[in-house]
């Protein structure tokens, strides 16, 4: 592939440190695709406010992610932008607010992230009313599906159409639900759509095995690897850190160990964006030869980490795969 003008900044400028790291990680996703092997995207934080879709929206529609695994946030704030975009509120000196500011924003329905306002009337309520309608149906037909499966339905019903508010092109859960693409959402009850799930269940009006839980999607997922990591493999590319990347890359460890399948190959490339300290006590900043003794990755299994921000690195990878 020919390369455009961002990647070409990047192979001639980007040549020691994190700079470097970034270019090896992406040249290592590059070279792993198309060896034939498959990839694990995790995203952490607010990936989708940070309108990260831009770019992971066409890897999705370019077959460069085979499985996904987010926070319950990243999941539903993609589709928010999506239909309340334009009454998003950009904050550029959140540094300087006070908790009076804060009060304020709040007082006018705002939930800030960082510098951006979510419109908490415009984006949850305006997909309430709809994903409630798909939970009932279900719940009344005796189904019961995933949190992913659930927005999908609400996607892929078209009912949210009229309410579109940026270029569709520019949502991955939308890319990603054309496509199909699996989904591990460990831990949805930590979100807002989770706890309106929950309101229902405490009200009576939804029971709350109409949602599959964290260890179906464990379940799940153990059978999915199984299926997808012959040959090449999969790799895992991890955004940020948390239980979007803590959870899915247990489960190699979980079947060799704990089922005591030793056929199980181990993670076949790693490559982490964190800028995480471990000695602060925090996991996600563990270099990635930590998990080598915790039998998810193997001595040559390729390891990349750039301690670096997510909001500038992940694009400028994805952008270097997609050939921009």
């Amino acid at each position: 592939m020919n390369k455009g003008p961002i990647s070409q900044f990047i192979q001639h400028h980007y040549r020691h440190f994190n700079a470097a790291a970034l270019v090896d990680a992406a040249k290592g996703y590059e070279t792993h695709l198309l060896e034939g092997g498959k990839m694990m995207v995790t995203l952490a934080g607010a990936m989708s406010t940070a309108e990260l879709g831009i770019s992971f929206a066409e890897m999705i529609r370019q077959g460069k992610v085979d499985i996904i695994s987010c926070t319950g946030a990243n999941l539903e704030e993609d589709i928010m932008n999506l239909v309340a975009h334009t009454h998003y509120k950009r904050v550029p000196n959140y540094r300087d607010l006070s908790p009076q500011d804060e009060w304020a924003l709040l007082e006018k329905g705002f939930n800030r992230v960082t510098d951006t306002c979510i419109p908490e009337e415009e984006a949850f309520r305006r997909i309430q009313t709809h994903i409630f309608k798909i939970w009932k149906d279900a719940e009344t037909k005796g189904e019961r599906y995933f949190p992913h499966e659930y927005m999908y339905k609400l996607l892929l019903s078209g009912v949210m159409k009229e309410h579109y508010e940026i270029d569709p092109k520019h949502s991955w859960m939308l890319a990603a639900a054309e496509k199909n693409i699996p989904i591990v959402v460990p831990g949805w009850e930590d979100s807002t759509m989770g706890n309106i799930f929950a309101s229902y269940c405490i009200k009576g009006e939804l029971k709350a095995a109409t949602m599959k839980s964290g260890i179906e999607y464990m379940v799940w997922l153990s059978d999915w690897y199984r299926n997808n990591s012959a040959g090449k493999g999969v790799g895992f590319f991890q955004i940020g850190g948390g239980i979007a990347g803590d959870f899915p890359i247990c489960v190699v460890p979980m079947m060799y160990q704990d089922l005591e399948w030793h056929d199980v190959p181990f993670w076949s490339y790693f490559c982490q964006i964190s800028d995480s300290t471990t000695s602060y006590g925090s996991y996600s900043g563990a270099v990635p030869n930590e998990k080598i003794t915790w039998g998810k990755l193997d001595i040559n299994t390729p390891k990349f980490i750039v301690e670096s921000d997510a909001t500038i690195v992940a694009p400028l990878i994805f952008a270097y795969l997609l050939g921009w």
